[in-house]
């Protein structure tokens, strides 16, 4: 019983923000606080204890998620700090998967940006609860109430401040508790010397105004907060915490703290906020896995001594131990050298070693349980979104999903050794990256590296020139077009072969619908029973399904699109899956042909930031790049400017920006959605891709 005792001393949280928001910074102030480290490290200077790759110290950003475990108040504080940028955002996503709550750190000059957005969307999917830190204080602009209206607008997130700052920019000192209503004033430089004192006349009066907000919120779901608040009671500090703690973890509200990070002020209380009002394991819900032996949903305790059951979320090649498999253990205990299942795949997996992780540096540990996150080395096949459990309880967790990538480079190795080294050095960063894909063009025998964005690849590339030692020519950036249809149409075809021996026969009938986007391929066996036996219906589905890799326009992936097996005819000694399987793809071809194929090209959802001067240059060059404006907002002497743009037009836009704005407006992107590409450009497109001329 003493291990169910601990689970409640641990917190299991995740960082999450818009890039350079303050996750990585606040993070290493965490650490130092806490005691985990000696000396703050810096991001501008590459000495962050969680950025730890070259790439991250270079470009001064964080690529991939860190875990790492400090201690406060006699909790144990399991700490992953997540990426920023919207191409890594798959760190983010499988993270949120396996944590308790999470921390949103906001800007407070630019307040809610898109990624901001995109990462609170991940935790609302997870119903990941959370605590929301407006940093940069300290900043010209900085804006809270602002942000938390943004917030509440913008997201959704019932935000209520339980801080408000001191003063702010240059004259940020501290901040003041609404509910102990008490005021917290930073006197070093380091932040660890912290006055605390009774609030001034002019402090008390907006306290206590915000003091009845947060009571009226409470009280909408407590009863016993309503009673008193009503009656003119005073609730004590205890009660309201304990309110607040326990609406948090229900998501129906997110406690709002501030400082400046950077500047060594409030972090300390963001740690009490993660203690008091972020939930342990055992305040979640269970989780429910399907059991493969009952055929049934199965709900996993959250218990030391229950069968084993844990989620395999990421994989990182460690130079010195090999492969690590990052694992959350919901139920049960994990022991060194003990084997256990992959319930996924039904392969039997030994851990060799356990570690507890602090950013890239290990600490060997002998057991592991219930409401630990660790690092396994030893498992052989066991791939992100995996379940491993016990041997005799078969249960398997639900996966995670994964976004397609949207931009292809050409890469191709310099000599026969490099040709070798390469397959195997892609194989590992895709077993590492479920959003980084590798294939190769059997047409053009070039070998194409697909990535969620051009900084993606970079990184990509990079570490395969560097880390794993390949010599490569590489390609520019092309984006990842797709194909679909636009009508319904119907085809057959029929293939035969008659060499000595038996020969070869298959005929199929197919019918291909248009599907709305987003709704991906599927394939439907509408065929009248007993026409095609059953051992030839799947070679038909893997025909087609090989055929859809390559449409008949461009040779770009088709998607979005039902196929309809109607129908066809086999010969009983002749026929062949070989067979079916070529037919199939034959009469694939065929009614693409029939369909009205377009082709397809993702768009992005673009964030302008910009002084007011240089707006109308910067839209002009928008409305050049085909991009669409779709509002504007003002932020004292800064405009932002929402809009979309193709991604084929945004390469090198960075550069273009700084340029115009003389370094002065930034801007953010992310995925929306996949639209038809014009026909003039279709066309250009078309000709580029088989080599054509280009026909104005």
């Amino acid at each position: 019983m003493a291990y169910k005792s601990e689970l409640d001393l641990i917190r299991n949280i995740g960082i999450m923000a818009h890039i350079d928001a303050g996750k990585t910074t606040t993070t290493e102030r965490m650490l130092y606080y806490t005691g985990r480290v000696h000396r703050m490290g810096e991001v501008d200077k590459g000495t962050a204890t969680m950025d730890w790759m070259t790439q991250e110290q270079e470009r001064g950003i964080t690529i991939t998620s860190a875990a790492t475990t400090c201690y406060w108040r006699n909790c144990t504080v399991n700490i992953i700090d997540t990426p920023g940028h919207v191409d890594f955002t798959i760190e983010v996503e499988r993270s949120l998967r396996v944590l308790d709550g999470a921390i949103g750190i906001f800007c407070a000059v630019a307040g809610v940006q898109p990624q901001s957005e995109n990462v609170w969307r991940q935790a609302d999917r997870y119903k990941v609860p959370r605590i929301a830190y407006i940093n940069k204080m300290d900043r010209i602009g900085a804006d809270f109430l602002r942000v938390i209206n943004m917030i509440n607008k913008n997201l959704s997130g019932n935000a209520i401040a339980i801080q408000i700052p001191i003063g702010c920019e240059e004259a940020f000192a501290g901040v003041i508790d609404i509910i102990k209503m008490k005021a917290y004033v930073f006197e070093d430089v380091t932040g660890d010397k912290c006055l605390e004192r009774e609030l001034e006349h002019a402090e008390l009066i907006e306290a206590e105004g915000y003091r009845e907000r947060l009571l009226e919120k409470l009280s909408l779901h407590d009863d016993s907060i309503m009673e008193k608040y009503l009656e003119g009671k005073d609730i004590s500090v205890e009660e309201i915490q304990g309110s607040l703690r326990k609406q948090t973890i229900e998501n129906l509200l997110v406690p709002v703290l501030c400082g400046s990070s950077f500047k060594n002020k409030g972090v300390q209380m963001l740690l009490d906020a993660v203690v008091d009002y972020l939930p342990s394991p055992r305040d979640i819900p269970p989780i429910t896995g399907f059991d493969i032996e009952t055929g049934q949903d199965a709900i996993i305790p959250v218990d030391a001594d229950a069968p084993l059951c844990a989620l395999a979320f990421k994989i990182a090649v460690d130079p010195y131990v090999g492969k690590l498999t990052y694992f959350r253990i919901y139920a049960g205990k994990i022991k060194t050298g003990e084997q256990i299942n992959n319930s996924v795949k039904d392969r039997k997996e030994r851990i060799t070693k356990i570690m507890k992780m602090h950013a890239n540096h290990r600490a060997e540990i002998e057991e592991a349980g219930a409401g630990d996150i660790v690092a396994g080395v030893g498992f052989k096949e066991t791939v992100t979104g995996e379940t491993l459990c016990s041997l005799d309880r078969r249960i398997i967790l639900e996966s995670m999903s994964f976004p397609e990538p949207v931009i292809d480079v050409v890469i191709e190795p310099k000599t026969k050794a490099d040709q070798d080294k390469i397959g195997d050095s892609l194989r590992r960063l895709a077993e590492e990256d479920p959003s980084f894909k590798a294939g190769y063009n059997k047409e053009t025998g070039q070998t194409i590296i697909s990535g969620m964005g051009e900084l993606h690849l970079e990184v990509i590339i990079d570490r395969l020139l560097r880390e794993f030692k390949v010599n490569a020519n590489v390609g520019k950036p092309q984006v990842a077009y797709k194909e679909t249809i636009t009508r319904t149409a119907r085809a057959e075809a029929r293939f035969e072969r008659q060499t000595g021996g038996h020969g070869q026969y298959a005929h199929v009938n197919l019918e291909v619908t248009p599907l709305s986007e987003g709704q991906g391929k599927r394939f439907i066996d509408q065929a009248p029973a007993g026409i095609i036996p059953k051992e030839f219906i799947t070679a038909i589905e893997i025909g087609v399904r090989e055929a859809m890799q390559a449409g008949i326009l461009a040779g770009y992936p088709v998607d979005d699109i039902e196929v309809k097996l109607r129908g066809g005819s086999f010969h009983e000694i002749d026929s062949s899956e070989q067979a079916f399987k070529v037919a199939a793809n034959m009469a694939f071809k065929n009614a693409l042909n029939n369909a009205q194929v377009v082709l397809l090209e993702p768009i992005m959802a673009l964030e302008i930031i910009s002084p007011e001067e240089y707006l109308g240059d910067i839209i002009s060059d928008l409305n050049a790049r085909r991009g669409r404006v779709m509002g504007f907002e003002e932020n004292k002497d800064i405009r932002i400017i929402k809009g979309t743009v193709p991604l084929a037009e945004t390469f090198g836009y960075a550069t273009h920006l700084r340029s115009a704005s003389q370094g002065r407006a930034t801007f953010s992107m992310e995925i929306k959605n996949y639209a038809e590409v014009p026909e003039s450009k279709s066309k250009e497109i078309v000709g580029k891709r088989y080599g054509l001329p280009v026909v104005k």
